[in-house]
């Protein structure tokens, strides 16, 4: 069995910084975005950024913490050169919130708490942190807002830590507290076999990294263990470039960093009633019971806020089943072929195109097409339509004499069908759709052609026929 918790740090969506007014995006000259206060001058006195606590308190509803009445901020004290004030403000004793929980697939993962803290500033290793001969020093980054998420070690393989990250990701979206960066988390791992002796990995960078290192630990742990090595508690560091963790130095306990109250801030009270958006389960519910959504269509609309978003603002001009199957399903494929997201699509086209379809005026094929060239170039389906002359052959006078060639023209096939061999008709309807290319309208290809064999009669009766959109016949 394995053991994995994270302590994951997000950079929250402000403006300005945790304790201090200076901004948290702009000039990224080195040492630019600073003041006294971020970098800890004797003297200077922190306030606390009311949005960053707002955005907490959220975070820590939706993951179903218990929220303290009040709370206050610590001295975390370390020697290090990222910190200028030798300490780091964070909270310990009192959390925001704290006995949370996720629901996976498999199985809960529960939040043991989520606080806030400031972050450090940059330390640049020209050469990497193994070899270079100096390190830089940025404190830009120094105050910036970040919120702390610390799990119990529940979570079972690197697959189980992908699910809980998304999942994580989904409510930030939703909340709109996240600023879109780069996630970082320390990852713990253990593993049955040592007793679960526990290896910290610090400042993990995205998630695919999270997964890659949780993955490399669980095999470094074992392979040792295998070797008749004795594994001790320390903490190791990720080299993204080779794949591997090293040894950063021994693991330090709670009681190493000298937790203090911080007398220059005060306690705060929490506000438990700030309003929460519509979250994801909520709104898969709303989907399927106003749209009429299977559950897992739903599911995917949605895994994004404006995913969600813009299949209804479609979903209003378009019929909501077909809104969804298309959004879900080839747009979605389109935008990840061509390495987009979603704010970059117009919905409008997306309406316009669906329109085009739905109309019987486009066929799937050409709709496809142009949809991956809406994705891809930011065509206008109409102006492209009449442009390339893409507008769905549904003259029956010109689908009959097509349908009367490919039949002429395919003996094999009839003779294959009379044999037994149904799909034959396949290769006949793909005839007539090569010789208009691609543009026959399915629904008005002609059936009610008068031929002498009886078996010609059935081959045009087939449900291969039907499958293009054929209901009723009478020949």
């Amino acid at each position: 069995m394995i053991k994995i918790g994270l302590e994951i740090h997000v950079q929250l969506n402000t403006k300005s910084k945790l304790f201090c007014g200076c901004a948290v995006n702009g000039n990224d000259e080195p040492n630019t975005r600073t003041c006294p206060v971020c970098l800890g001058y004797p003297g200077a006195k922190p306030v606390l950024n009311s949005k960053a606590l707002e955005y907490a308190v959220k975070m820590a509803k939706v993951l179903g913490c218990k929220l303290n009445k009040k709370i206050f901020f610590s001295r975390k004290t370390y020697f290090y050169p990222d910190l200028a004030k030798n300490y780091q403000i964070t909270q310990y004793e009192v959390p925001i919130g704290f006995n949370g929980k996720i629901k996976l697939k498999e199985n809960d993962v529960t939040i043991t708490r989520i606080h806030l803290e400031e972050d450090p500033g940059a330390l640049v290793h020209p050469k990497g942190l193994q070899k270079s001969e100096f390190t830089l020093i940025d404190y830009n980054r120094s105050g910036i807002p970040l919120l702390e998420i610390v799990t119990e070690p529940e979570i079972q393989s690197a697959a189980q830590a992908r699910e809980f990250m998304k999942k994580l990701k989904t409510f930030l979206g939703y909340l709109e507290i996240y600023s879109g960066g780069v996630v970082k988390a320390d990852v713990n791992v253990s593993v049955r076999e040592s007793g679960y002796v526990r290896a910290e990995v610090k400042n993990v960078t995205g998630f695919k990294e999270i997964e890659k290192t949780i993955e490399y630990e669980i095999l470094r742990q074992r392979k040792e263990l295998n070797e008749g090595m004795k594994l001790k508690q320390e903490t190791r560091g990720w080299d993204a470039e080779k794949g591997i963790t090293f040894l950063s130095r021994g693991k330090e306990t709670e009681e190493d960093y000298g937790y203090i109250f911080d007398p220059d801030l005060c306690v705060y009270d929490i506000d438990e009633n700030i309003k929460l958006p519509e979250m994801p389960d909520e709104k898969i519910l709303r989907f399927v019971k106003k749209y009429h959504l299977d559950k897992e269509d739903a599911e995917v609309l949605a895994s994004e806020k404006y995913l969600a978003e813009f299949f209804e603002m479609v979903a209003e001009e378009v019929d909501c089943k077909i809104a969804a199957k298309w959004i879900r399903r080839d747009l979605l494929s389109a935008l990840a072929e061509n390495n987009k997201t979603m704010t970059e699509i117009d919905h409008k086209k997306i309406i316009k195109l669906l329109n085009l379809f739905c109309s019987g005026k486009i066929t799937d094929k050409v709709a496809k097409d142009i949809l991956f060239l809406i994705v891809k170039k930011d065509v206008s389906p109409e102006e492209f339509v009449k442009k390339k002359g893409l507008e769905a052959v549904s003259d029956s006078s010109e689908l009959e004499r097509f349908a009367r060639e490919a039949i002429g023209s395919n003996p094999k096939a009839v003779e294959d069908y009379k044999n037994g061999r149904h799909e034959a008709l396949n290769f006949v309807v793909g005839y007539v759709m090569k010789k208009t290319s691609g543009k026959a309208d399915p629904k008005k290809i002609p059936i009610e052609i008068r031929l002498k064999r009886s078996l010609v009669r059935s081959l045009i009766l087939s449900t291969s026929f039907l499958a293009f959109g054929c209901k009723s016949l009478n020949l």
